[in-house]
């Protein structure tokens, strides 16, 4: 067997890495531990920030330009690695900045987020707003509102990202609107391991990869452990990583190699311990904090042992690729263009 097939750094140093979502402080500590985890690109997308946000994440970038750059375009992510710094990507997990009273989405104002660099949108965190339902009401489907939202979001030509917090019915009314344009979810795992109202289903998995998108795979404890049913359960115990490479095992099998990425969801350099709307993060969801990450993928800089992991799973260099940033890159560039 070739060293590259045996060797989790070699694969890596020979892949441009995609850390698919991700929404961890901007810092030049992660910065760092991203570069040392072999990381090229940074989806970095939070929970629907406004200007404010926008802004100190410029000022961050620009104060910092040697090590990080904010890029758009899949071409600007390859120029950055040959330069030698990590590519930033703005994402929203949801688009709950965009509403109003009236339950219209502002005709103008996500042009000019976009014009500010976003390039990802996802539609709701886990309950409704305007545009649709979140997770935790899996039946509600996507509204008049959130219909123009997707007819925008595909104008731009952003990257329209459903399931994990978004709710089943949206998600699957949203693709359904979307013919011939790639949708992807950032960041989920396997309802059919887990049943977690966080998780996602295998008819959403299937849909997903029916429209040439990508799973991206959290590292986040509860989701491979906790169920609905553990509501006196304060804090699921944390589990290893063999259950989180179950979770890439079971898609590939389900939707194939060319649908997999990496979304572990870290949230490195916030507190672990601030407080969050139990509507909106429920104990049938979430355990009490600080929250967990699966034993063994805990932070970024451990990446290898994942990819070490799927080679002793039988995986091949060219899957694993795949997975680490190649399927990532393959759908930036059908929507963004090079």
């Amino acid at each position: 067997m070739p060293a590259l097939d045996r060797d989790p750094i070699a694969i890596q140093d020979s892949t441009l890495i995609v850390n698919g979502l991700d929404p961890s402080e901007l810092t030049t500590r992660y910065v760092e531990m991203l570069r040392l985890a072999g990381v090229s690109c940074w989806l970095r997308s939070r929970t629907a920030p406004g200007v404010q946000a926008f802004a100190d994440a410029h000022n961050f970038l620009d104060a910092h330009h040697d090590r990080i750059v904010m890029t758009t375009t899949v071409k600007e992510i390859y120029e950055a690695r040959r330069s030698g710094r990590i590519a930033h990507i703005f994402g929203w997990q949801s688009a709950n900045v965009l509403g109003d009273a009236k339950g219209e989405p502002p005709p103008t104002a996500l042009r000019a987020y976009y014009q500010l660099g976003l390039r990802v949108v996802g539609i709701a965190y886990n309950v409704s707003n305007i545009f649709g339902a979140g997770c935790l009401e899996p039946h509600l489907g996507l509204t008049r509102a959130g219909q123009r939202l997707v007819e925008e979001i595909h104008h731009l030509r952003i990257l329209l990202d459903v399931g994990g917090h978004t709710g089943e019915q949206t998600s699957l009314d949203a693709i359904k609107i979307s013919a011939g344009v790639p949708i992807v979810c950032t960041h989920t795992n396997v309802a059919a391991l887990i049943d977690n109202p966080r998780n996602s289903s295998d008819r959403l998995f299937e849909a997903i990869a029916n429209t040439g998108g990508v799973i991206g795979i959290t590292a986040f404890n509860d989701f491979h452990a906790r169920t609905r049913h553990d509501t006196k359960i304060a804090v699921t115990p944390q589990v290893g990583l063999e259950k989180h490479l179950d979770q890439f095992d079971y898609l590939r099998r389900l939707v194939g190699s060319d649908h997999i990425g990496l979304g572990p969801d870290f949230i490195e350099g916030r507190d672990p311990n601030a407080s969050i709307n139990p509507e909106v993060a429920p104990l049938e969801v979430y355990s009490k904090k600080p929250w967990l990450y699966v034993k063994g993928f805990e932070r970024i800089t451990e990446l290898p042992n994942i990819t070490k992991g799927l080679i002793e799973r039988g995986w091949s260099t060219a899957e694993i690729r795949k997975v680490l940033g190649e399927n990532w890159l393959r759908v930036y560039e059908q929507v963004w263009g090079l």
